[in-house]
């Protein structure tokens, strides 16, 4: 199992505490992202929004890009998997940038392709707002640029939304036989998010869920997969992570978190992102306080609780649990010293 986490672009992940004790600026980020290296962390997720959706849409949200280009400077082994919407982002231009950043980092980009869901957000920002089957159409032409793009030596291609004529990216990303390119990560539920996943990604991401829900899961995109003539993928989970010394102790907090109440800043945001979505189960606003259904995957008890649930989802197929947790150096801390040795039999990572 990997361990990655959340990199708190937004302030936190709460959305009824309005100060979580970690700002949405560079020093706290990189303060986080310089120590999740020292005690065992492998890889961050740097979400992209260019309005922040959790503590209201006029507080502050870092870039995702250049926040990744100057991570990429600061650390030295971690993988930088930064989210990145098409209809934000030509094609030719994000390859050039991503194969720079991936250059600076040594090899350590990762890209995680997010069909864009919020309308309110493009419509503040300019940008083009698919219905959600043509924003799945416009990805596949946008993937097909970006691979295009890092793989031949001048690029022609002519598509209903992208249209590049002997389009040159030099120099190309780090590649090598067991990584050609950026690992390419992307999720949905939908069949259109399914298909072109299984064609055009290499791992899937997944939202919380317990870990007898995540291993069909798992098992569809396999067979998928296979059926495809590709080679097999690598599996990601959201989970939001409570670890205490008692059970008490960590459902007490778990209170404390969910009431979020119609009244929030991001309740309005809640009902956006439910609109624009297709998902598999209903999702509640319990399961919405804390983003991608992240208290469905149970991670919530003792270090001994929360290491056997993880044992569950590895048996399950997942080898990239993605955390959130608040505050988040201080749960990580507490993570990386009580949990990750148990689930890995290796004496504290902390030490």
């Amino acid at each position: 199992m990997r361990f990655g986490y959340w990199l708190p672009v937004f302030g936190g992940w709460l959305r009824n505490v309005p100060d979580e004790g970690m700002e949405a600026t560079w020093p706290y980020v990189q303060r986080l992202a310089r120590r999740s290296e020292e005690i065992g962390f492998d890889l961050t997720l740097i979400a992209e929004l260019f309005l922040n959706d959790i503590k209201g849409v006029e507080a502050p949200a870092l870039d995702a890009w250049s926040t990744a280009a100057a991570l990429a400077a600061v650390t030295h082994r971690l993988e930088l998997m930064v989210a990145v919407r098409p209809t934000f982002h030509h094609p030719a231009t994000l390859a050039k940038q991503a194969a720079n950043i991936d250059r600076i980092s040594n090899g350590r980009l990762s890209l995680n392709v997010v069909s864009s869901w919020w309308k309110d957000e493009a419509r503040r920002y300019g940008s083009q707002f698919d219905e959600h089957d043509d924003r799945y159409a416009r990805t596949a032409e946008w993937l097909a640029v970006l691979h295009g793009a890092w793989s031949q030596k001048a690029l022609t291609y002519h598509g209903k939304y992208y249209q590049v004529d002997e389009l040159i990216v030099e120099p190309k990303p780090l590649g090598s036989r067991a990584r050609p390119h950026p690992v390419l990560y992307a999720g949905g539920e939908s069949e259109a998010a399914k298909s072109l996943i299984t064609s055009q990604c290499d791992a899937y991401v997944m939202h919380g869920d317990p870990a007898e829900r995540i291993a069909p899961k798992v098992a569809d995109m396999r067979v998928r997969r296979e059926r495809a003539g590709l080679s097999p993928m690598q599996y990601g989970m959201a989970a939001y992570v409570i670890v205490r010394e008692t059970e008490a102790e960590a459902k007490k907090e778990l209170e404390r978190i969910t009431n979020v109440s119609p009244g929030s800043p991001g309740f309005g945001n809640y009902q956006d992102w439910v609109a624009n979505t297709q998902l598999e189960q209903q999702l509640s606003l319990q399961d919405y306080s804390v983003s991608n259904r992240g208290l469905r995957a149970g991670l919530v008890g003792t270090a001994e609780q929360v290491a056997d649930r993880i044992r569950g989802y590895e048996r399950a197929g997942v080898d990239l649990l993605l955390l959130q947790c608040s505050p988040q150096l201080e749960e990580m801390e507490r993570f990386a010293e009580t949990v990750i040795p148990l689930v890995r039999g290796t004496q504290s990572a902390a030490a």
